[in-house]
């Protein structure tokens, strides 16, 4: 009989001379096919913006508050123009002619004043009927009140014109912040689509492990349920992207939505901004400060002006008659050149109420410049904050995502071979979905950061 040890090495040789057995094929992960109706796009707008000018020539030709803007100019060019007229020589001339039904022989002027006795030694008499002809030019030598009013309306000039160009800077502003919520609302929308898909795949999974025999009701149901969040959720995706569609319209002159093609350059729309403003070298050169600093400027010249009308004005005036005569022609029976001297006596208090008024319109005006003052102070520190915390919150949602990606996968895995739990499941898919979204809203942020901080401080004269 063979030892115990002779029979250890026999079914140890045996062993070694055995053929491997064939490896046992991995199972192959179950792939659900989801079909649904809301997993197909929004339907694009009928009106697409593909590029940054074209965009910025709709506004150009379209925005109302730009033509408001520019008819604010023409106003105020208008008004300076009228202000000049007080201090140019202003010349009238005018004609008439006289009939006195009563005596039709009796030659008679302007308003019926008989003309007895005109032109001296000439023996030239008024014709009958008598045609007449007055001529008179007048100047303004010395009008403090005229040339104070003339200064107002200069800055009020200035005014306009820097209002104009705040205006194309907001509009610049408030195109590139709709463009990217647009483009932000695009990609959200595919990212909720893609969420629904993945929930509703999970909610397969759920169903066949259920059928199987390895999960439970209370599996499906939460797996359910978390299909009905993203379906709210997508709903509510696609409804903002209806409203940014429709925000563009409006910043481009239009009452139906605007969409942004697939191929909008969103990277490049700073350096395109830029094209279009020019960054300031210093804030007090902003186009809010220009036109409030103006419109101090206005209020105080108007008040002076107001004050000025207690002084006396000095004009020079003069008159020439021409009238036809009989015999002849007609001839110039009067040319007198007159100097005027005016002093204002009393007007029933209404040149204080005027300065009174003045007086406040001028204070409002200090304290609106004060207000635009502080506000663009802190608009520029926000501003530049603002594209360093965008920047730390992008590197934040990527790791986030990163992390709620590999979460997910790791947890449908385990939820597979049986080892997750089906609340697990819906949670990892959940954060997933949102740690997406928080990722392309940080990057649309960072972009509209950019765009914040540089036009905060810039100049727009397109």
């Amino acid at each position: 009989m063979a030892s115990p040890s002779v029979i250890l090495l026999a079914l140890v040789a045996a062993s070694t001379l055995t053929e491997p057995s064939p490896s046992i094929p991995a199972p192959v992960p179950f792939q659900p096919k989801v079909e649904d109706a809301m997993l197909t796009p929004v339907a694009p707008a009928q009106r697409q913006v593909t590029t940054w000018d074209e965009a910025l020539a709709l506004v150009r030709e379209r925005s109302t508050n730009l033509r408001s803007a520019e008819a604010g100019v023409e106003r105020a060019a208008g008004r300076s123009r009228q202000a000049l007229a007080a201090l140019l020589p202003n010349a009238r001339l005018s004609s008439s002619v006289g009939v006195d039904l009563l005596n039709p022989d009796l030659p008679v002027g302007a308003g019926g004043t008989p003309l007895v006795g005109i032109g001296g030694g000439d023996t030239r008499g008024p014709s009958t009927p008598l045609l007449t002809a007055t001529a008179n030019v007048t100047q303004s030598l010395v009008d403090v009140s005229a040339w104070r009013g003339r200064a107002s309306a200069v800055a009020a000039e200035e005014g306009a014109a820097a209002t104009l160009g705040e205006t194309r800077r907001l509009l610049t502003r408030g195109l590139a912040q709709v463009l990217v919520s647009t483009v932000a609302a695009e990609r959200a929308a595919e990212i909720n689509r893609v969420g629904l898909r993945q929930a509703l795949e999970r909610f397969a999974l759920a169903q066949r492990t259920y059928e199987l025999g390895a999960g439970n009701q209370l599996d499906v149901v939460r797996v359910e349920q978390d299909v009905a969040v993203a379906r709210s959720a997508l709903v509510a995706g696609d409804e903002q992207l209806r409203r940014s569609r429709e925000a563009l319209g409006l910043a481009v002159g239009f009452g139906n939505a605007v969409g942004v093609s697939r191929d909008f350059n969103l990277q490049g729309l700073v350096n395109e901004t830029q094209r279009a403003c020019t960054p300031l070298k210093d804030m007090n050169e902003r186009t809010d400060l220009v036109a409030s600093r103006a419109q101090l400027e206005s209020a105080r010249d108007s008040r002076q002006q107001a004050t000025a009308g207690y002084l006396p004005t000095l004009g020079l005036s003069s008159t020439a008659v021409g009238l036809t005569t009989d015999p002849g022609f007609g001839r110039v029976a009067i040319w007198s050149v007159s100097a005027v001297l005016s002093v204002p006596i009393w007007e029933g208090g209404l040149r204080g109420g005027l300065i009174r008024e003045r007086e406040g319109l001028e204070r409002q005006a200090a304290e609106a410049l004060e207000s635009t003052r502080r506000d663009v102070s802190i608009q520029v520190a926000q501003a530049r904050r603002a594209v360093e915390v965008a920047e730390a919150l992008v590197t934040t949602a990527v790791a986030s995502r990163d992390l709620a990606d590999r979460t997910d996968r790791l947890t449908r895995r385990s939820f597979e071979v049986g080892r997750g739990s089906s609340l697990e499941l819906v949670q990892s898919g959940a954060a997933l979905r949102q740690a997406e979204l928080t990722l392309v809203l940080r990057e649309f942020e960072l972009v509209q950061a950019r765009l914040d901080a540089f036009l905060t401080e810039a100049r727009c004269d397109w």
